[in-house]
């Protein structure tokens, strides 16, 4: 028999041949989660879940937090995620808190490096981004500034960090910083990186940055995080809290933690170097595809009628000889492709092989050196401003926020 239960109920529950006590928090996908006497959270079918003790949630008082009107003001534009989450130690449930009270007491220490206020964009997975979103908080992003704040931090869920604050380098130009920052580990866990992470951005967002920058943890250790540059970094782990890292750059910046020290490399914008301005358009008609060997041509026949569509190719930038006909077939019906590669590390280059010469004969672009994913958002915006295909292709091949590196460290 499935029986009846409230969050912070006492439950026994049957895994294998062995009882496990804990507290229930919720249903969730035809499992009940409960929070271990162990502290880990685990999903038990219903039916292997009984009643210890049923347990009253008493209602928490909303605790007020002061603000020091003498410290810079910053804004803090919330998309999802865990950085500002707090964990309910009644029934182990771990939420997503927003207002300027809550993460003041989410995150100890962010008083004393500002004041805050707060704009709720959206409570969503990150996975569930989309280029309307990113629209939509460039907008906010930009109001904030041009309403007098001294900083923007931005917390977003881990997985497409990158992609949204390259969308916003793209689409807005900053005399102040905008810091992207997020957690890899949620609030309930030992090894939660969001206290450190939180502090951090604050303090860069108080620093002398005047550019789009993504604040996590630099190694394995609770001492400093990186400033990445919006168009440079990328997601290398799952689960790691240093799994960010700038790609065949260095960080533009690393904020020492606790003393909040921050220290700006020589190629980081710096506060007030820029007019703020927005160029918010963007063409979502736009796709990303991986190349393998062995892929049907026909694949790319999918993208019939995209705007634009970035290829991530092997090695210089090279695709099958029978998937060429097809690129060039799209870029013939007005789509314009872009060449990346899979490398990640070095740069685009079709002159070498026949291969790559057949590609940019048939009207490819390179890519140079943009991370994938940074030219799929980056062609967005181009695409938004632009259709005219000698247009398309100079911005491209231009480095308009960073993305494009001059010669690399390991070569070309």
């Amino acid at each position: 028999m499935i029986q009846e239960l409230a969050p912070g109920d006492r439950v026994a529950c049957t895994v294998g041949d062995t009882e496990l006590t804990g507290t229930y928090i919720t249903d969730r996908a035809g499992m009940r989660v409960v929070k271990l006497d162990s502290g880990y959270n685990i999903g038990v079918g219903p039916e292997r879940v009984d009643l210890v003790e049923h347990i009253p949630l008493a209602p928490q008082p909303a605790l007020e937090v002061e603000q020091d009107p003498n410290l810079p003001e910053l804004a803090i534009v919330s998309t999802g995620g865990t950085i500002a989450s707090r964990i309910d130690y009644r029934t182990g449930a771990v939420t997503s808190q927003f207002t300027a009270a809550d993460i003041l007491r989410a995150i100890p220490g962010l008083a004393e490096i500002a004041r805050y206020r707060t704009h709720v964009l959206a409570t969503i997975l990150s996975e569930n981004m989309t280029p309307a979103l990113w629209q939509e908080l460039a907008r906010a992003v930009h109001d904030a500034i041009a309403d007098g704040a001294s900083g923007v931090i931005v917390t977003h869920g881990t997985d497409t960090m990158s992609h949204s604050a390259a969308a916003l380098a793209f689409m807005l130009q900053t005399p102040v910083p905008v810091v992207f920052v997020g957690s890899q580990r949620s609030a309930d866990r030992p090894s939660s990186d969001n206290v450190m992470n939180g502090i951090s951005a604050a303090a860069a967002a108080v620093s002398d940055l005047g550019e789009v920058a993504v604040v996590m943890h630099e190694g394995p250790s609770d001492d400093r995080c990186a400033l990445h540059r919006a168009a440079r970094v990328r997601k290398l782990h799952t689960s790691r809290r240093d799994a960010f890292q700038s790609v065949e750059s260095s960080p533009i910046g690393h904020v020492d933690y606790p003393a909040r020290t921050v220290h700006l490399s020589r190629d980081a914008v710096r506060r007030g170097r820029r007019a703020l301005a927005l160029d918010d358009r963007l063409e979502p008609r736009c796709g990303l595809i991986q190349f393998y060997p062995g892929m049907e041509p026909a694949l790319l026949d999918s993208f019939a009628g995209y705007k634009g569509l970035v290829v991530a190719g092997t090695g210089l930038g090279h695709v099958s000889t029978p998937c060429i006909e097809r690129l060039g077939a799209l870029v013939a019906n007005g789509t314009a492709v872009v060449m990346t590669s899979q490398c990640l590390y070095g740069r685009v280059c079709d002159r070498v092989y026949d291969t790559g010469r057949d590609l940019l004969a048939c009207g490819v672009i390179e890519g140079a050196t943009m991370l994938p994913e940074v030219a799929l958002v980056k062609l967005m915006c181009v695409l938004g401003r632009t259709r005219d295909p000698d247009e398309v292709r100079r911005l491209m091949q231009a480095d308009l926020a960073g993305e494009v590196l001059g010669r690399t460290p390991h070569g070309l």
